[in-house]
């Protein structure tokens, strides 16, 4: 059956009248080209059966007469005839004569207008018979009477055609094979020629159901109004006074005071109330109930007729246990592959080393680009059609890595890219793409730059824990931009307010970052596995004798060539300590937006520096370099220096917090000064960095990484507890309904400030937002299959 969907915008009667009958004109026109066709087809198949018929007429024809001139060639049975002694003269004079009128049969029979004239006598529930009396009196009178036959001549005109009812079945039954199958031939075309079936055969068609239904769905009223309209004044009203019911009974208003005011407000709309949704005469079981009732169910007419799908209330929709009892896990962040950067890897990583364990089930929260944002960030011209797409390239890139296949799930957000901050910023509320039920433990990486312009449910809202991870030193950024102090210290402000009201916990990789609320210092990152086989392998060839030697090159640095990851202090070391660094050589790797700019600087100060097109760092081509250098300031926590660490090199790093976690390892040169700059080159260069032991080894892994992680964050303690409270009780985790402290209230109000400012579009833009990005767009709609934003969070006006 064919049903319209009624449209959902509203239309004047005139414009809807219109638009109705153009749409039943187009069906009936469909219906009668397929009734056209369907009656052409039928005639054409008439046509081919008249002619079948002539054909057999003339087979007949034709086997009947090779029958008598076999017959009369033959030697074997016309010698048995002419012997026999039964046969008489006159039995062959008979069949002499009985030749002609066969012939002339056979000659009107296959005649072309045969075919013609039968069909101009054809009528309605009228059926063809063939008449073959004449052949049958030709022979009787041949015959009867004693031998005697009749010298008259059988015409053709004798043979008649009549239109006869199912009454001569016996007679006609008792016909030659051939004319049997003749007659069962036109039967059947008989059924399908005849215009009174075909009109009832149209009469009863799916086609004609089909158009008589659609007819019925455009013209008849729905059973439930269309278009249910929003809620008035009056009802938001009496919404509010209702649910601020706790709220009036400390001011000392009286419950059945607001009851009072309900029912007042309702009263005027009581006969209309259920009347929206209910279709005309149906009497609703509710009447004579309590006015709330009537507008809980207008409010879910309502929010029915949105589209919108309710998940749950603040405080009693936490279940957040699947089927095996597993917790569950989403980590957010803003980035993806094939962007390197560390925002997109390290990220994955903790996903994979999560859901190894099996103790939590894990899904992974990406930004999803268009296409044309695409083209911008991700390298070698790489593009995606699809999430599933991309989706497959991150899972091969993993397991090239990791070595085993990671249960986790991978989900999408609609993002955008920003150029002149080169980030993603997220579109939308990020926190509606991890559903209700599996809204248990949240990981925000990056939680001030993912809550600069959220607009949404507060995250501490929707889930039991929120932790925070933070990896980039933002200030240190802006710092070195126009007008550096004083966006760094609107920033600064800002991102303790975020973190504060959305994070229940924040890890911060090193001191170099901000100094945050609820933060803690900790290193919760790894290096990838290949780099730590990297290290074995050089390490073992070390130990061979007679093998060549493991360090075949001097020093490089590898990063992205923009000035704030390092290439400022890099240049600016090379100039002041050139004389004492006669002869070193440094091999740089990297691309980036300051590339031309950074490679003028070093040739007009004519430095010893070789610049290469960026790379792995883990491609065979940096396995023979011995030192790693990088001077650079702005990084939190350098993922490059722990990978030249894990590979056996030597690394020579400033004295900086962001460096305090390798402080530890002997093949970490720091310094303070340009001066011992010099001295743990010459040093480095000098001698053979020493092989890891299993313990440093171990440091430097992702399990190390994990285990602090679940400890700093405080996951072994809530994981813990909730095992004991699931086997003591049915399993299930809530939120405690206590009377929230004054911290919680206090951050609470910084959420719900936060959220009206973020609302406002003008204001977003005025913080260097990415307009357009407080919700998605219509082409995020199509890559992720999303409901319009108007639909997937209604707005009620008055």
């Amino acid at each position: 059956m064919i049903n319209f969907r009624p449209a959902e915008t509203r239309t004047s009667p005139a414009t809807s009248s219109a638009v109705t009958a153009e749409k039943a004109f187009s069906f009936i026109s469909k219906g009668w080209r397929e009734v056209k066709d369907s009656t052409e087809a039928d005639l054409q198949l008439m046509k081919d059966r008249a002619k079948s018929f002539k054909n057999l007429a003339s087979s007949f024809d034709r086997e009947f007469e090779n029958f008598l001139t076999s017959a009369s060639r033959s030697s074997f049975p016309v010698t048995a005839v002419t012997n026999s002694s039964s046969l008489t003269p006159a039995e062959i004079d008979f069949m002499k004569k009985l030749q002609p009128k066969l012939t002339e049969f056979r000659r009107a029979y296959s005649s072309p207008d045969f075919s013609k004239r039968v069909l101009e006598k054809w009528s309605p529930r009228a059926k063809i018979r063939i008449d073959l009396s004449a052949i049958k009196n030709a022979i009787v009178e041949e015959v009867d009477g004693g031998g005697r036959y009749g010298s008259g001549r059988v015409s053709v005109r004798d043979f008649s055609w009549e239109w006869k009812g199912e009454g001569d079945e016996r007679q006609v039954g008792r016909n030659w094979e051939p004319i049997r199958a003749l007659k069962t031939r036109l039967r059947e075309l008989e059924q399908k020629s005849s215009s009174s079936e075909i009109i009832e055969g149209i009469r009863h068609s799916e086609l004609v159901e089909k158009v008589k239904s659609s007819l019925k769905a455009i013209c008849k009223e729905p059973e439930y109004s269309k278009e249910v309209p929003p809620l008035d004044f009056q009802e938001l009203l009496a919404c509010l006074v209702r649910q601020s019911g706790p709220f009036l009974d400390q001011l000392g208003v009286k419950r059945d005071l607001s009851d009072k005011i309900v029912e007042s407000l309702c009263s005027k709309k009581k006969n209309q109330l259920l009347l929206r949704s209910f279709p005309n005469g149906e009497s609703s079981s509710l009447e004579g109930e309590n006015i709330n009732d009537e507008l809980d169910i207008r409010l879910a007419s309502v929010l029915q007729s949105t589209g919108h799908h309710y998940e749950g209330g603040l405080w009693d929709d936490f279940t957040k246990r699947d089927s095996d009892r597993r917790r569950h896990v989403a980590i957010v962040t803003t980035a993806s592959l094939p962007w390197m950067t560390g925002t997109a890897v390290n990220p994955l990583f903790r996903a994979a080393y999560l859901a190894k364990s099996q103790k939590q089930s894990v899904t992974l929260l990406v930004p999803w680009l268009t296409r044309t944002d695409q083209e911008l960030v991700y390298p070698n011209n790489i593009t995606f059609s699809s999430p599933e797409e991309q989706e497959d390239y991150i899972r091969n890139w993993l397991k090239e890595r990791v070595g085993f296949n990671a249960d986790f799930k991978i989900s999408f957000y609609p993002g955008k890219f920003q150029k002149e901050r080169r980030s993603i910023i997220p579109a939308g509320d990020t926190s509606q793409f991890i559903s209700s039920k599996d809204a248990d433990i949240a990981i925000l990486e990056e939680p001030e730059h993912l809550n600069w312009y959220h607009h949404g449910k507060r995250w501490t809202d929707k889930f039991n824990h929120v932790v925070g991870v933070v990896h980039t030193n933002y200030l240190e950024y802006i710092k070195r931009e126009k007008n550096g102090a004083l966006q760094a210290f609107f920033v600064k402000h800002i991102n303790n307010w975020v973190t504060r009201a959305y994070c229940d916990k924040v890890l911060r990789l090193s001191a170099a970052t901000q100094d945050l609320p609820k933060s803690v210092i900790c290193n919760v990152h790894g290096v990838n596995p290949k780099f730590l086989e990297i290290g074995e392998r050089m390490a073992a060839a070390d130990k061979e004798e007679g093998g060549e030697q493991k360090f075949s090159k001097g020093a490089y640095f590898l990063g992205k060539m923009v000035w704030a990851k390092g290439y400022r202090e890099l240049i600016d070391l090379l100039a002041k300590q050139k004389q004492d660094l006669n002869g070193f050589k440094l091999d740089v790797y990297g691309n980036g937006e300051d590339a031309h700019e950074v490679q003028t600087a070093a040739k007009s100060l004519d430095l010893n520096v070789n610049f290469m097109k960026g790379r792995d760092h883990a491609d065979d081509s940096l396995h023979g370099y011995k030192v790693f250098v990088n001077p650079s300031m702005s990084d939190v926590l350098c993922t490059a220096t722990a990978e030249a660490l894990a590979m056996g090199k030597f690394v020579v790093c400033a004295d900086h917090p962001s460096n305090d976690f390798f402080r530890s390892f002997p093949n970490c040169l720091t310094y303070k000064t340009p001066e011992e700059f010099v001295n743990k080159i010459n040093e480095a260069m000098s001698r053979d960095p020493q092989p890891l032991t299993p313990e440093e080894r171990y440091n430097l892994s992702w399990e190390a990484a994990t285990q602090r992680f679940m400890q700093y964050s405080e996951l072994d303690k809530i994981l813990t507890a909730s095992t004991s409270e699931s086997n003591e009780g049915n399993g299930i985790v809530r939120r405690s309904k206590s009377v929230p402290n004054l911290t919680s209230v206090v951050d609470g109000g910084l959420a719900f400030a936060h959220y009206c400012l973020t609302g406002n579009e003008f204001l977003r833009q005025c913080t260097g937002a990415v307009p357009g990005t407080r919700d998605y767009n219509k082409q995020h709609c199509k890559d992720l299959h999303l409901l319009p934003p108007h639909v997937e969070n209604p707005i009620y006006g008055w």
